[in-house]
């Protein structure tokens, strides 16, 4: 079994789900057994996801896995804020900044799993379009 405890995104994604857990414990009782459970189920799913990657050989479908689980935090924390279900404004935008950061966590071990090799002086197109024939001189 491979260690995980010791990773960055792993210590992020644990404070992310704590903090879930914090934030939905204040929300309204209605608001709680509703958008807040799910918002729980999704912060500790793509914990589970990040560990599981740790240990896969195949990283990549994993990591895209809490990727969608991330994002799709990130759209019920507007919707509770859209209800104001958050006690205050801080509570919402500590969310948001500390779901960005496991976010850009994610991308970044993306990224290296599939580094793009790139000719002298090239730059890599987006997306995997082709690139444009070379201009005849």
């Amino acid at each position: 079994m491979a260690q995980y405890e010791n990773l960055p995104i792993y210590k992020k994604a644990m404070d992310l789900a704590v903090y879930v857990e914090t934030i939905v414990r204040g929300f309204p009782r209605y608001h709680k057994y509703t958008i807040g459970s799910e918002m729980r189920a999704l912060s500790h799913r793509a914990l589970v996801l990040i560990v599981r990657a740790n240990s896969e050989l195949d990283k990549r479908q994993s990591l895209l896995e809490a990727r969608g689980k991330l994002e799709e935090l990130k759209i019920l924390a507007r919707i509770s804020m859209e209800l104001k279900a958050f006690a205050g404004v801080n509570s919402f935008e500590c969310l948001v900044k500390l779901n960005n950061e496991v976010i850009r966590q994610n991308e970044g071990w993306l990224r290296s799993l599939n580094p793009r090799p790139q000719a002298d002086g090239e730059r890599a197109c987006i997306h995997g379009a082709p690139r444009p024939p070379a201009l005849k001189a």
